[in-house]
């Protein structure tokens, strides 16, 4: 196992593994954006130094985008969603030399035809093992994975399902599974991360479930467990979903730790929450009304807001930009502690969806090959700073992060807990006079300041965090 995030030069550390003839299968996992700029060449040299090696990715990347993938030079096998049945089996039928027809969960290449089969089904969290911390200690220290952030001194990061519920049109994760979510029960989960506690250290969790509070009932069993525990938590979840928990639910969830939750609250407007195909109740009147009523129970809810969706003309992209601006200010307004993260819209492909229709006929395109995925302009793309979508043009983008930029120094995050009490108070008061008056046209007063303070930004950086 090589973790490209703790080693100076991967590649040596692949090479010289490969090089020692005992393995004949090369497997990388990749998200867009940063991984995949370092997936690409690093699978480009097993190629080219190690022809004789299969390679295979998997992560979210190759599942959402395997056309462009599996018609690379390089990468032989996609594992498709889940890999704990796919990736075994795919090795079992390699090293027998028998047909990977019947593996489920993989895409690769044929006479020149890409082949898919069907999708593995979600295997049941609760029989899978622990995850061998020990054997990946061997190389890595385990403290190098427990960084402090605002949760704790010792924040560890776990993902207790799979999945989710829900099919909004503009996520990543909906291709994949499909809509289908499984669990791993409460008892279990609260084991592990009690033990977590007991043999590292572990004083904070940040749940990374694409929705961790799908079920009230689960929600419950977990917070019974870490009441008085000692342990705060994070985790993702739905504004609609979560409104309709008791108060009794909400009172528990803070008493067990619950400190902040992530939701995508996407926009205020209900005519375009309607067309992001969300699934579920969610309204304007909703998200204010929520916040406000989580942080009576001592949560603090963070929104995302996703601006720049396709509309049929420029006129109506920039009255919907103004719109959600507006919103945002309102729920400010309202609640000021709620955290509010900004993302420019970047198109996923789930096909059939009506979103996916309007970009079409906007003329949005994917990149053809993996070398066009590693410009920094598609890189930026993954991370959702910069569009390259042909309805949203540069002054819209330009006014978009001058917004943010004036948004972030009158509300500074609490995720980051390195810039002081004053450092906060100054840039809040730097801040004032344009974000009362909405002059957000070149801040760079306020970019320079949040540069000297090395402000960080968690819709690129996610929490702040530091090593021990």
């Amino acid at each position: 196992m090589v973790d490209g995030n703790r080693e100076a030069d991967p590649w040596s550390v692949i090479h010289d593994h490969l090089a020692t003839g005992r393995f004949q299968v090369f497997g990388c996992t990749v998200m867009p954006g940063p991984q995949l700029q370092q997936a690409v060449p690093i699978t480009r040299q097993v190629r080219e130094t190690f022809p004789d090696v299969t390679t295979v990715w998997g992560g979210y990347f190759p599942s959402n985008q395997p056309a462009v993938v599996i018609r690379s030079p390089w990468v032989d096998y996609v594992i498709d969603g889940p890999g704990e049945a796919a990736m075994p089996a795919l090795l079992l039928a390699l090293a027998g030399g028998t047909p990977v027809d019947e593996v489920p969960g993989v895409i690769f290449e044929r006479d020149g035809r890409m082949v898919r089969t069907p999708k593995a089904p979600i295997p049941d969290q609760d029989v899978r093992a622990p995850l061998p911390l020990d054997r990946l200690a061997e190389r890595y220290p385990i403290a190098g994975y427990l960084p402090r952030t605002f949760l704790g001194r010792h924040t560890h990061a776990m993902h207790t399902s799979m999945g989710c519920p829900f099919t909004c049109s503009f996520c990543a994760v909906v291709p994949i599974y499909q809509g289908r979510w499984k669990a791993r029960s409460a008892d279990l989960v609260a084991d592990e991360v009690l033990a977590m506690r007991d043999a590292h250290g572990v004083d904070a969790i940040e749940f990374t479930d694409n929705n961790f509070f799908v079920a009230e009932k689960r929600v419950v069993a977990f917070s019974r467990r870490m009441v008085g525990q000692g342990v705060t938590w994070w985790g993702e979840g739905r504004i609609d979903t979560i409104d309709q928990y008791s108060d009794a639910t909400l009172a528990l969830m803070r008493d067990a730790g619950c400190r902040m939750i992530f939701f995508g609250a996407e926009s205020g407007d209900d005519e375009m929450l309607a067309s992001m195909d969300k699934g579920g109740r969610q309204s304007g009147a909703q998200i204010l009304r929520f916040a406000k009523r989580l942080l009576s129970f001592g949560i603090i809810p963070e929104y995302s807001f996703v601006l720049g969706f396709p509309r049929p003309t420029e006129a109506e992209v920039w009255a919907q930009i103004h719109r959600d601006i507006a919103f945002i200010r309102r729920l400010k307004d309202q609640s000021p502690e709620t955290e509010v993260i900004l993302y420019l819209y970047s198109p996923v492909p789930t096909e059939g969806s009506d979103l996916h229709d309007q970009i079409l006929a906007a003329g949005f395109a994917f990149p053809k090959t993996l070398e066009d995925w590693l410009s920094p302009a598609w890189e930026n793309f993954d991370l959702h700073r910069n569009p390259l979508t042909p309805w949203l043009t540069p002054a819209m983008v330009r006014h978009i992060h001058e917004f943010e930029t004036v948004l972030n120094a009158r509300y500074p995050t609490r995720t980051d807990f390195t810039i002081g009490n004053w450092g906060r108070r100054l840039m809040q008061i730097a801040a004032a006079p344009r974000y009362r008056a909405g002059v957000y046209r070149l801040p760079l007063e306020l970019k320079l300041m949040q540069r000297l303070r090395r402000y960080t930004r968690p819709e690129v950086e996610g929490f702040r965090a530091e090593t021990n």
